[in-house]
């Protein structure tokens, strides 16, 4: 056994070790919070942020580019290798080990600087949330209280604000909930925009959280009354929230309680699209009256949403959403995308004093 095979050898059985037992930590979410997520992961994400925060452009995404363009030259090198028969009887063993220690490496590094988030508590129960559930005649009054709170902010004035501006209004709004709840502690911000906006919105996506840098990035070609809420979405991915509909909650929280009424309008309309979705599968009846009610501004808002994915998505999304379903499901999310409608649960435990 020469000396690069005995060491490909040691670095799986090395690596495999390591990740086994991250993976059986990850099935204990008490153990994660307290080691993990509020304690390596609030150090370790501070120091990213604080690292990529000063750089304007999204650094992340050229790690991304950096790591596509590695796999790419090792599947080069490898075929050329393979063409010119320079393959040895040890390769058999050895390439395949390499790749498997890769994606060995590939999966520790999301682990440790992000994933295992996902098997942490729910916010819900650190929030002190019930999950009660709610009849169809509940939901129906849900979805009249925010139609109300959007009727009253309608006139707000929808301002397309800089990814500048964004990040210190969120911001703001995290400090404000920090008072009531230690948990929306967010030091050292860093959102970015997207590098290229067209790719990402024509495959359907309006942010995401880049375990690798640290930064939140969002995709500002989106509508003016998606971008606070979907900053505020991807600001909670950083402060340790792994689930899309725990990171809903946390977003709506923090830009339905912002001094910004922008923020505010925004919040309350990325949440009326959940409930409304949610009304329509139990009773189209009570959809259809209640859609009358809405006031023309909010349903002209509607339109241009509908206009502005019509004009950018395409067939690629469906495939992605499949893929993401899948993914959901490997982290926990037993229920799949069907996962994001639990805010709809969460915003009835809120507010059903009110309705």
């Amino acid at each position: 056994m020469n000396s690069q095979y005995r060491s490909a050898v040691n670095k799986f059985v090395l690596l495999s070790v390591l990740s086994l037992i991250v993976f059986i930590i990850g099935y204990s979410d008490i153990t994660v919070e307290i080691i993990y997520s509020g304690g390596l992961y609030q150090f370790s994400s501070v120091i990213q942020r604080f690292l990529t925060g000063s750089i304007p452009f999204a650094i992340g995404d050229f790690l991304y580019l950096l790591l596509i363009l590695y796999v790419i030259r090792c599947l080069f090198l490898f075929y050329r290798k393979a063409v010119r028969k320079q393959l040895k009887q040890d390769d058999r063993i050895k390439i395949p080990l390499q790749c498997m220690n890769f994606l060995l490496v590939l999966y520790l590094l999301f682990k440790i600087l992000w994933g295992l988030n996902y098997s942490r508590p729910t916010v819900s129960t650190q929030l002190g949330i019930s999950n009660e559930r709610y009849t169809t005649p509940e939901l129906v009054s849900l979805g009249r209280f925010y139609i109300r709170r959007l009727n009253q902010l309608q006139n707000v004035s929808r301002n397309r604000y800089s990814i500048t501006e964004l990040r210190s209004i969120a911001k703001a709004g995290y400090d404000h909930m920090e008072k009531k709840y230690p948990f929306f502690r967010y030091a050292s911000p860093s959102v970015k925009p997207v590098l290229n906006s067209w790719i990402i919105t024509k495959i359907g996506i309006e942010g995401y959280y880049n375990p690798l840098s640290g930064e939140a990035n969002v995709n500002m070609r989106l509508p003016a009354t998606e971008l606070p809420f979907v900053t505020c979405h991807e600001i909670a991915h950083q402060l340790g929230v792994g689930r899309e509909d725990e990171a809903n909650l946390v977003g709506y929280l923090v830009a339905s309680n912002s001094a910004n009424e922008n923020f505010r309008y925004s919040a309350a309309y990325a949440m009326l699209k959940s409930i409304l979705f949610e009304i329509k599968i139990k009773s189209s009846d009570d959809y259809d009256l209640l859609y009358n009610t809405i006031n023309a501004k909010t349903i002209q808002d509607f339109k241009n949403d509908r206009d502005f994915w019509r004009k950018y998505n395409n067939q690629m999304f469906g495939y992605l959403d499949l893929a993401f379903d899948r993914f959901l499901k490997l982290n926990n999310q037993s229920r799949g995308t069907d996962s994001y409608q639990d805010i709809v649960l969460w915003l009835y435990n809120i507010h059903k004093k009110d309705l």
